[in-house]
């Protein structure tokens, strides 16, 4: 089995260096679709060459990540990348393993899944701009839930010991892949009860119970509701959105994610540039790169709370999966700014 592995990995590190030397600056995620194999195990060709494999509890490891000091947080779907620089300042963990789940509050904004954590690396490696380090986390498939690079100012030292503390013992590029299985949603509800159930929200939260209480999935939720909660509007809305809340000085909120992470940008968007299909914030704290080929549908949702209508864009892609929403910045026991709601009811 051992000797099997072996020549698995090294097939497939031969393959992705002859890939690099055709395609100068391709990107592991893309190496990895255009290989036909997880991100997750693209890396694990390189274990002993400035990688090396982690394990222990995620939960303790996330709350370690305070000692790190200013790293530039990355997380990220098929459609969406979010990246931000700063600390992880406030990290809380709620309930027990193996459904724990973490509030991260700060210049970094998370609401982490742990049940999705499922392999950890330590990476170092030379890049045009010297070496780079980071600690990458993928799920069960081998899909990336979060990355997080090391910037100039950040502590060294303390990388260094959290790679020490949390190397597994067998550096094993066998990583006993598992597909992630279709959620049985329903085909029909009970259109009344669910009306009923979405109308009487207190708070934005409630929703995903509602969904659970229903079988519904969330772009079905959004397609089977009146429009007085939810329609669609265009594909490429959010190029609206992000150009009125950069032109208007617009606090805005976006919420991109995976299964394991849900990365949060809370604030004003500044520098908004569309690159071929990318759409993108580029400020020098935070980066957005939306991939609007990814972008199948969007739709205005509209949500009761007890601090009034909340209002969002939500983006999906050609899976029905989500690629970002877009919300006006509000504070609990405070309504939405009426700025944000007359912008997304001009879409």
């Amino acid at each position: 089995m051992e000797t099997t592995i072996i020549d698995k990995n090294e097939r497939l590190k031969i393959e992705w260096q002859k890939l690099k030397a055709e395609k100068q600056g391709l990107r592991i995620r893309d190496a990895a679709t255009l290989l036909e194999v997880s991100e997750a195990e693209l890396l694990a060709t390189q274990l002993g060459e400035g990688v090396s494999r982690l394990e222990g509890d995620w939960a303790v490891l996330l709350t370690d990540l305070k000692k790190l000091g200013k790293v530039m947080s990355l997380t990220r779907n098929d459609g969406c990348v979010l990246e931000h620089k700063g600390n992880f300042q406030k990290i809380e963990i709620h309930g027990n393993a193996p459904h724990q789940v973490a509030t991260v509050i700060g210049p970094i904004e998370q609401r982490v899944f742990f049940s999705a954590w499922k392999f950890g690396f330590a990476v170092q490696q030379e890049s045009p701009r010297g070496l780079m380090r980071s600690l990458q986390f993928f799920d069960k498939s081998g899909e990336a839930i979060l990355k997080v690079y090391l910037q100039e100012k950040s502590n060294i030292e303390a990388y260094e010991e959290i790679v020490k503390q949390y190397s597994a013992e067998v550096q094993s590029g066998d990583l006993q892949l598992e597909a992630f299985s279709a959620p049985d949603y329903a085909k029909q509800i009970d259109l009344d009860a669910f009306r009923s159930d979405w109308e009487n929200m207190k708070d934005t939260h409630d929703f995903f119970g509602m969904l659970r209480k229903h079988k519904v999935s969330r772009l079905d939720a959004v397609k089977w509701i009146d429009d007085k909660w939810a329609y669609e509007v265009d594909r490429l809305a959010a190029r609206k959105i992000l150009e009125v809340a950069s032109g208007d000085k617009l606090p805005i909120m976006i919420f991109a994610g995976n299964k394991g992470n849900i990365q949060i940008h809370q604030g004003k968007v500044r520098t908004i540039r569309l690159m071929g299909d990318w759409l993108n914030v580029l400020d020098p704290d935070f980066n957005m790169h939306l991939n609007e080929d990814a972008v199948e549908q969007a739709f205005v949702v509209h949500k009761n709370t007890e601090d009034g209508l909340v209002s969002s864009l939500e983006l999906f892609d050609k899976q029905g999966e989500m690629v970002a929403q877009f919300f006006g910045l509000r504070k609990p026991g405070l309504p939405q700014l009426p700025a944000w709601k007359n912008l997304i009811d001009s879409l």
